[in-house]
């Protein structure tokens, strides 16, 4: 994609327009090849995927919380600009999102979740949000969905560079470099990421502003590709993320708090095609730091860190263009420690089969199985089981049932003084209904959907003490629905795009809404463009 001229407008509650400059189409969603998580292609008919192209990706804020808060069903809870961020998929709560870092699950092994302004969405050239359960292939967390966060390789040949650069009020800056090299055999690219606002913004009808909330965060992320030969290819991905964030003051006269988080993530993947069957090695190294100062003028603060060291292999038979078998067994060792948490070690082996029949031209479905072996918690079988059925030529449906979980965090585990290790994993049984339609030029989707949560870990008090337990049932249901029309006729072009969420998330015990779950989510966008010139307007509400 080339940009030539960009004007952005921002405008707040949710609502933004763009004018810009570019080749590609503003709004459409076209699929990305995704080699590295080929789960996500391969084993997902009966669920619905939304595929986010790059056009969208450059025209929103740099955060991953703006980009999927526009574009998406998904409901974030954000403390600010740049502050912690969280997202209730579903009607989950934030540690049953997984986020999906080129097939590996990265969600934090220390309060189990995914902060969404942690990830600086220009560092990545394919995001997708899968619906619905997904433990089975994905692990831990996968319980209202998961996000997945690629980087595809290109092998047309040539030198390409990018900068983007964005300015606003309050010392607001993004800057952002793109480079992509491909030489032979080889294809590179890396990319720079700096976000950073004073964020001293005034209140409304008040004469004080948000005092201490400044933030920074810096990301370098590198990948390359090797083609050793026709069947073998070598690749290596990479990730670093240094950020700071001063939390706001409630009251003025309160004592001024900042929080430093380094995250950096390493894969090798080796790939080797034969014939029918496919083969890959993978091997990351990833690791998790954090400082918390209660006084930003001193330098006392609490901290902890994980280490974990990730295995896995994955082989995929194809005995014909209608079978695909997939089997998949992994080993994950955590090292965590920290001033509330004394050296500790967990060991995981997981090992998963999937399967995928395309048993007529009108019927396929999909079955899949998880088994995790660790000493650390009982952890129980997952299954899933999805069909699609063509009923007549512009319309099909979905049906899709699984069991997923969620594993003790090493907080809920090892804290000091609180950690419960007899803690079970959270466990979530669900079903869902999607209804189809597919025309020239619009695509039409609704999916119903019902979630029936064990087991859930909250943090309670026991005398003087916070104690996790599993204490809270939760059952969540609604709809999802999803809107894409494209017309074309002659150098014009015109997208809109919409999606649609009812959700209803109640705790059994109480017969109340989940917090921070809305009943209602609806994001609308309208793109044109002529020749090189494009226009994009956006509301979410």
């Amino acid at each position: 994609m080339k940009q030539k001229l960009s004007l952005y407008f921002l405008i707040s509650l949710c609502f933004s327009a763009t004018l810009a400059a570019q080749t590609d189409a503003v709004q459409n969603l076209e699929e990305v090849l995704i080699t590295t998580d080929s789960q996500l292609k391969t084993f997902s008919n009966t669920q619905s995927i939304l595929v986010l192209s790059d056009s969208i990706i450059s025209i929103n804020k740099p955060s991953l919380t703006s980009l999927l808060n526009y574009n998406t069903p998904i409901y974030f809870k954000e403390n600010g600009l740049g502050m912690v961020s969280s997202p209730s998929f579903r009607g989950t709560t934030a540690q049953q999102t997984a986020v999906i870092w080129n097939g590996i699950n990265i969600n934090s092994q220390l309060n189990g979740q995914t902060d969404f302004n942690t990830l600086n969405t220009s560092d990545f050239n394919a995001i997708s949000v899968r619906s619905g359960g997904g433990s089975v292939i994905y692990g831990s967390g996968a319980i209202g969905g998961s996000i997945h966060l690629n980087n595809a390789f290109d092998y047309s040949e040539g030198f390409k560079n990018t900068i983007h650069s964005r300015y606003g009020s309050f010392n607001t800056l993004l800057f952002n470099y793109k480079s992509n090299i491909v030489v032979n055999n080889l294809s590179a690219n890396i990319s720079i990421s700096r976000n950073s606002s004073d964020n001293d913004y005034e209140f409304v009808d008040s004469d004080n502003y948000n005092r201490n909330g400044a933030y920074y965060n810096t990301s370098l992320n590198a990948n390359i590709s090797y083609r050793l030969n026709t069947k073998n290819i070598l690749k290596l991905y990479s990730y670093a993320f240094d950020g700071e964030r001063h939390f706001s003051l409630i009251l003025p006269n309160e004592t001024p708090t900042k929080y430093q988080d380094f995250n950096t993530r390493n894969l090798i993947e080796w790939n080797g095609f034969y014939n029918n069957i496919i083969s890959k090695l993978k091997l990351a190294y990833i690791t998790e730091d954090y400082k918390y100062f209660d006084n930003i003028n001193t330098n006392s603060n609490a901290f902890g860190g994980v280490n974990s060291i990730i295995a896995k292999y994955d082989f995929t038979y194809t005995p014909s263009e209608k079978i695909t078998l997939n089997a998949i067994a992994d080993y994950t060792q955590n090292k965590g420690e920290g001033s509330s948490i004394d050296d500790e070690k967990r060991q995981i082996a997981s090992f998963n089969l999937l399967y995928k029949h395309q048993l007529t031209t009108w019927f396929l479905y999909e079955l899949g199985f998880r088994q995790e072996l660790t000493d650390s918690y009982n952890s129980p079988f997952l299954y899933n089981l999805g069909l699609q059925i063509q009923i007549s030529s512009p319309y099909y449906i979905t049906i899709n049932g699984s069991k997923n979980f969620r594993i003790p965090t090493f907080n809920d585990l090892y804290w000091e003084g609180s950690g419960n290790p007899d803690l079970k994993p959270e466990t979530s049984y669900q079903a869902e209904l999607g209804n189809h339609l597919k025309f020239k030029n619009i695509n039409l989707s609704l999916t119903a959907y019902y979630n029936d949560i064990t087991n859930m870990i909250r943090w309670l008090p026991n005398g003087s003490n916070w104690q996790p337990i599993n204490t809270d049932h939760v059952i969540t249901y609604g709809l999802e629905g999803l809107l894409q029309y494209t017309k074309t006729f002659n150098q014009h072009q015109i997208t809109v795009n919409s999606t649609y969420a009812y959700t209803v998330s109640e705790n059994q015990a109480t017969n109340k809404q989940l917090i921070y779950v809305p009943y209602h989510k609806a994001t609308a966008s309208l793109g044109y463009s002529f020749k090189n010139i494009s226009a994009f307007i956006s509301l979410c509400m």
